[in-house]
């Protein structure tokens, strides 16, 4: 570096930089002289400083071995490195930049992988595993190119791991997850019910699920899947009846807290449900299509059953057909819809079929007539006059059957009621001149069917039972000569559930004292004065002579709940509970005892539906256990 002498440094006065923007220049400057401002001269020690096409790097240098002081005064006013970029990009009049210089550390970190122990990956990995078992999605998904694109395009910092880690890794561990919650939720009920069924996959494996319910503290009606097992053994009574008990028992369910089990009426379940002495409630679905069928035993409806069946099956393999049918629609004005196939294991399907073909009989009609092969599908008067018959009589059934079908609301304590609708609003016989001698036959015999099977006297009581602590039947559907029985039993149950409830408490292991650091025991709260107005709540409280024994107070509330005001039929009964439970505690216990049961083993049903979307032709290799938690998850997961 070239400095000047002491002489010059009095003459000299250095100008700044033309233009410049930088801090660095309040230190440096050039002469006058040097109109072009090459010569980079430090106003401190009068050093000539190099710098290239005017890079200020090297003048901030100069300042740090040099000028200490200087360079820390320096680096305070310099600005942070974004707002540098933008001023020094920036031109007069020229709008601000768009976009901002990435830092060489951040360029490299979104290009870097996440690592498996970063809460990022593992939010998105257990977000993709509730995505495959929720919507039941086969986990060859996960190495499907369109689904690595998504991801790659939401998160291009995440990897998506093999098939193989959420099969054997991710499942397993959202399993045990979810199991875990269910069985701490199945520690806190008090009284549950149960339904199960039997049912072969895709691949003719055997299955047994089991699904609980019960209700909650928050009067809440709730359905747990608990397993849908592989079951290779025979289907005997004594094997079914200990793969159930096995069952409560794994999941920690007491069996003498089980109110009912609600069953189709198969031989080999009904047997294990006797064998193990629980209380059983046949299916009300399986009941009523059983009546039906049963009903339906006559030559006439056969055969126009059976061409009902050919028509539908006529319309459903053949597009052109399909096309003539919707032509037909169009020209005669009626809804473009699709006709239905009977399902043998859905209830009511039959009726749909045949609702369905009478709703477009002109059509198929005027279709089958152009085609000389179909000519002899086309249904005569005598058919349609059967198929009328049979709707006018089961048309109604459908809707009970759905009503009484779910899982999400009370409805055990409405086959009483339905029960009684059918026999004297739904299929009393009508005069000759409305009803046919065909369904005045069916009707009967469905009554009669129904009737018999629901006589049943435990059956009877327990469906009397549940219609009692429904506030919007109460008494009503309980027979006459049965209602003081009812009452007696009633009040006998809350007495001994009462009981139970004292002894539970009394058993309860006491407290311990907790201890502090220095292993003191730690001091109890500082007790307050007493008012007087405790004083004269306690005595008041007291049992003087002309106390109620509990059986007088239970038949006093029980009264009371009885004559309290009537509630709509729309109404939701667990709400009224959970608005009422504090005016009838005892019927209360009693209610949430008796009302969770199912009407029907539609829950267990609805498993398989589940299980079958699962075990599909694509996925026909699944291992049962791997089954088991798939199923357990879709049902489970909220």
């Amino acid at each position: 570096m070239e400095e000047l002498t002491c002489g010059e440094e009095e003459e000299v006065v250095l100008i700044k930089k033309t233009g410049a923007t930088s801090v660095i220049w309040t230190w440096f400057g050039f002469k006058e002289s040097d109109v072009e401002q090459k010569n980079i001269i430090c106003k401190l020690c009068r050093a000539t400083i190099i710098a290239k096409r005017g890079n200020t790097t090297n003048l901030f240098h100069h300042l740090k071995m040099k000028h200490v002081l200087e360079y820390e005064d320096s680096q305070k006013l310099r600005p942070p490195p974004q707002m540098a970029s933008q001023s020094s990009g920036k031109k007069k009049g020229a709008p601000a930049p768009t976009h901002q210089q990435t830092d060489i550390v951040k360029a490299f970190s979104k290009g870097t992988p996440y690592d498996k122990k970063n809460r990022r990956w593992i939010d998105i990995t257990n977000a993709i595993t509730l995505y495959l078992c929720k919507d039941m999605v086969p986990f060859l998904t996960v190495e499907k190119s369109g689904f690595q694109n998504m991801i790659k395009t939401l998160d291009p910092r995440y990897e998506v791991p093999s098939r193989k880690h959420f099969s054997q890794t991710e499942v397993p561990k959202l399993y045990d997850k979810v199991r875990e919650q269910v069985k701490n939720e199945l520690r806190s009920i008090k009284y549950y019910a149960t339904t199960t069924d039997l049912w072969s996959s895709r691949t003719m494996e055997p299955y047994i699920s089991l699904t609980v319910h019960f209700i909650n503290d928050e009067w809440k009606l709730c359905s747990r899947c608990l397993q849908t097992s592989y079951f290779p053994e025979d289907h005997t009574g004594e094997l079914i009846s200990q793969g159930l008990k096995e069952a409560l028992e794994s999941w920690g369910l007491k069996e003498e807290l089980q109110v009912c089990i609600t069953t189709d009426n198969g031989a080999n379940i009904v047997k294990a449900v006797e064998i193990n002495g629980w209380t059983r409630l046949q299916c009300f679905g399986h009941r009523l299509h059983l009546a039906i069928e049963r009903s339906v035993k006559d030559a006439r409806v056969e055969h126009a059953i059976g061409k009902c069946k050919k028509i539908v099956s006529a319309f459903s393999y053949t597009w052109k057909r399909k096309k003539e049918m919707a032509n037909a629609q169009a020209e005669l004005n009626l809804p473009p819809h699709r006709l239905v196939t009977e399902t043998p294991t859905r209830w009511g399907s039959r009726q749909q079929m045949i609702q369905r073909l009478l709703e477009q009989e002109k059509a198929i009609s005027q279709v089958l007539k152009a085609d000389r092969k179909t000519r002899h599908l086309v249904p005569t008067w005598q058919d349609i006059d059967v198929l009328e018959s049979m709707n006018k009589t089961l048309s109604p059934l459908l809707e009970f059957t759905d009503a009484l079908s779910g899982e999400e609301y009370v409805s055990v304590s409405t086959v009483k009621p339905v029960l009684h609708l059918l026999n004297n609003t739904v299929l009393p016989l009508a005069d000759d001149d409305i009803d046919t001698e065909l369904t005045k036959d069916m009707k009967t015999a469905i009554l009669k069917y129904l009737n018999e099977k629901y006589s049943d006297v435990a059956t009877d009581d327990l469906l009397d039972m549940a219609s009692l602590v429904d506030p919007r039947f109460r008494s009503s559907y309980i027979a006459d000569d049965q209602r003081e029985f009812i009452f007696t039993k009633a009040a006998a149950e809350i007495q001994a559930l009462l009981e139970k409830q004292a002894v539970s408490a009394t058993e309860s292991p006491p407290s311990h004292t907790h201890t502090g650091a220095a292993g003191e025991a730690q001091r109890e709260p500082k007790r307050s004065k007493r008012s007087l107005g405790s004083f004269l709540k306690n005595a008041s409280a007291q049992p003087g002579p002309a106390a109620l024994t509990d059986r007088e107070a239970i038949k006093i509330e029980l009264k009371s709940y009885l004559q309290a005001l009537d509630v709509e039929g729309e109404a939701d009964p667990l709400e009224w509970w959970r608005l009422h439970q504090a005016n009838f505690p005892r019927v209360a216990s009693l209610a949430k005892k008796y009302i969770c049961i199912p009407a029907t083993s539609a829950p267990s049903e609805r498993a398989f539906s589940t299980s079958g979307n699962i075990v599909t032709c694509h996925r026909s290799a699944l291992k049962p256990e791997t089954v088991d938690k798939l199923v357990f998850l879709a049902k489970n997961l909220g």
